[in-house]
């Protein structure tokens, strides 16, 4: 019983099974509670001391959300033992986050002194490449895609100079950061030796599920052409066929079925939105403030929370529920 072996198997089994009961990000969201009170209540002092106003916020958040994410990838990965070389295609997914990151952030400093020669500069781009070889040391060719990927996304960022479009972009890395957290949650630190709970995956349901309809609201009319009749059926028919596949997610944990769960959730959104004859000019704001919030909560990041009640602005609740209903 006192073998080393036995003695850290036990331990691991200890950690494990308190964070089956206890899911760590969880506690870390109601833990800062206060602090997304204080944000919501001091919101437009928030926001009229960083010049944010309803028209440009989206816009403005654009920077930070982008390099927070870019940072937490480089510095929260690094559970390297749990990294399946011949299996995995996680370096990848992160070099992709990292690129898409590049791409955004060198779009959206319009000019830039890239041969500076300010100490600051120095030292903060000496830190940055220090950081990106650092962050992926478990084989040679780590830190050379970590460092290209992001080489490669500043040089076509400053060549598209800030051409796309925020929510889409945003929302693209932030399912790729989660889809890259279902594939190797111990990587992340998201589920303890990878055991993920309901918190875990509902809490993942519901953010691709607010996404899912932010992006649709945004991107698809309101036209108003589908029947009622035909409506009420292909609802129930998308709303069965959704439970069944977040069921089964549940019950699997794949990532196929997570991307077949956020397809079922499109195709519902189109539909709900094409029935419509109108849908509210805010709501696809409030979906993309939701999604930001539970993002923050899942990364553990809190700013990003904030920043998504921020994007929320002074909406009511009631009223935001009863046009979200409504697409139901």
């Amino acid at each position: 019983m006192l073998e080393d072996v036995i003695v850290v198997q036990s331990a691991i089994s200890a950690f494990n099974n308190a964070a089956l009961l206890a899911p760590a990000f969880l506690w870390y969201a109601v833990l800062a509670l206060p602090l997304f009170v204080i944000a919501f209540v001091c919101a437009d002092t928030l926001r009229s001391y960083l010049k944010w106003n309803s028209g440009n916020i989206v816009e403005k958040s654009v920077p930070w959300v982008v390099g927070l994410v870019a940072v937490w990838v480089v510095l929260m990965g690094g559970n390297y033992a749990v990294i399946r070389d011949n299996a995995t295609v996680l370096p990848f997914v992160c070099a992709t986050i990292l690129f898409l990151c590049s791409v955004v952030l060198f779009g959206c400093v319009k000019r830039i002194d890239l041969i500076g020669k300010g100490k600051l500069w120095w030292l903060g781009a000496l830190v940055c490449v220090l950081a990106l070889l650092m962050s992926d040391m478990h084989t040679w060719w780590g830190p050379l895609l970590q460092v290209g990927a992001v080489i490669c996304g500043g040089i076509v960022g400053r060549l598209t100079m800030n051409r796309f479009n925020s929510v889409s972009v945003i929302s693209v890395i932030m399912l790729l950061v989660v889809s890259a957290i279902l594939m190797q949650p111990e990587f992340f630190r998201f589920g303890q030796l990878g055991n993920l709970t309901v918190a875990h995956l509902g809490t993942v349901l519901l953010f691709a599920f607010v996404l899912v309809g932010a992006l649709c609201v945004k991107n698809i009319r309101a036209r108003g052409k589908i029947k009622r009749s035909t409506y009420v059926k292909l609802k129930w028919l998308m709303r069965t066929f959704a439970l069944l596949a977040a069921s089964f997610f549940v019950l699997t944990e794949g990532l196929p079925i997570f991307f077949a769960v956020l397809a079922l959730f499109a195709v519902w959104f189109v539909l709900s939105v094409r029935h419509q004859e109108k849908i509210s000019p805010d709501m696809g704001k409030q979906l993309f403030a939701l999604a930001l919030f539970l993002f923050g909560v899942i990364t553990v990041m809190p700013v990003i929370s904030v920043i998504g009640i921020l994007c929320w602005g002074k909406h009511s609740v009631s009223e935001f529920w009863r046009d979200f209903k409504a697409l139901l």
